[in-house]
């Protein structure tokens, strides 16, 4: 039991940290803020990257604007459901007492998910 005490405490504190880190994007929206750190690969090469806007996206999902998350970034508010259930799965494992094991995405998920994303970057980048 005592060496799951650490992973709990580490899974509560990941917990914690995200609900934190949604409140100050939030109260604090990238919009009217310039604290947020910008690309490297739109800084050096001019280009979006698959990130880019993200932040954008979900501090608009967080107020309840699709249309604008949406315009941010399509692939990133399209993946996040799915992002989020994983998240879900690593919590629950993490609170778990059997050992933990990190979910594995099936090969072809991964290969879908690395063409979707250079597609969406060339798209975004005509």
């Amino acid at each position: 039991m005592t060496s799951q005490l650490p992973r709990r405490r580490l899974a509560h504190a990941s917990f914690a940290a995200a609900v934190l880190a949604g409140a100050v994007l939030f109260r604090f929206p990238p919009a009217q803020n310039n604290f947020y750190p910008e690309c490297p690969i739109h800084r050096l090469l001019g280009v979006q990257c698959p990130g880019c806007g993200a932040t954008r996206a979900l501090a608009a999902l967080l107020h309840g604007r699709l249309t604008e998350a949406l315009h941010a970034n399509t692939l990133f508010v399209l993946l996040l459901p799915i992002a989020l259930l994983y998240a879900l799965i690593l919590y629950h494992r993490a609170l778990a007492s059997q050992a933990f094991r990190w979910p594995q995405l099936p090969p072809a998920a991964l290969s879908a998910l690395s063409a979707a994303a250079i597609l969406f970057t060339i798209a975004r980048n005509l």
